[in-house]
């Protein structure tokens, strides 16, 4: 607790009068207890955040499915953090045209591609975005931070629908003849 010492003041010339002089001390040891008491009331009673882990969904060994060739937007991670992409099947996308390599970027990245292909399902499609169909084809330059951007970018634009595949060497020859024509 606080204490106050009071010492006689002692004048040193006759008639001068001094006002005592005061001097105070505070403890604050309660204050350091109430402010322990304090953090370990908070700690005990917060809950602590656990790690959400993706969930990640493969396609099934055996029939392929019939995705609608609208419906299916695919994105090949290359290296260097780029993205090729293309809507349909490949061979369609480059008689019409419908196909590309993008990056990672917040504008004109690939988050903005696959909101693109939202809005036109939504107004184009019968079930709107929840038929989009996302596939992930990683070539074996692309390093593990492009897939996982590739990923990342699905889950923040509340993609339901993916697969995660292997490239086809038909795709992948393709695909670099593109890039090396584009100098991309």
């Amino acid at each position: 607790m606080a204490e106050l010492n009071i010492q006689a003041g002692h004048s040193r010339k006759a008639g001068v009068r001094h006002s005592k002089k005061l001097s105070t001390r505070v403890d604050l040891t309660p204050m350091v207890d109430l402010g322990f008491l304090l953090i370990t009331f908070f700690i005990v009673t917060t809950t602590w955040s656990k790690p959400h882990a993706l969930e990640l969904r493969m396609p099934a060994k055996g029939d392929s499915s019939n995705i609608g060739k609208n419906a299916a937007l695919t994105l090949v991670a290359l290296d260097e953090h780029k993205v090729f992409y293309y809507h349909g099947n490949l061979p369609d996308a480059l008689k019409e045209g419908t196909f590309g390599i993008s990056g990672y970027g917040q504008n004109g990245g690939i988050g903005d591609l696959i909101r693109q292909k939202q809005a036109a399902m939504d107004k184009f499609y019968k079930g709107g975005r929840k038929e989009l169909m996302l596939l992930l084809k990683p070539c074996p330059e692309a390093s593990y931070r492009n897939v996982l951007n590739l990923l990342d970018k699905m889950l923040i634009n509340q993609v339901g629908r993916y697969a995660l595949l292997d490239i086809s060497g038909e795709e992948k020859v393709q695909i670099q003849q593109i890039s090396a024509s584009r100098n991309y």
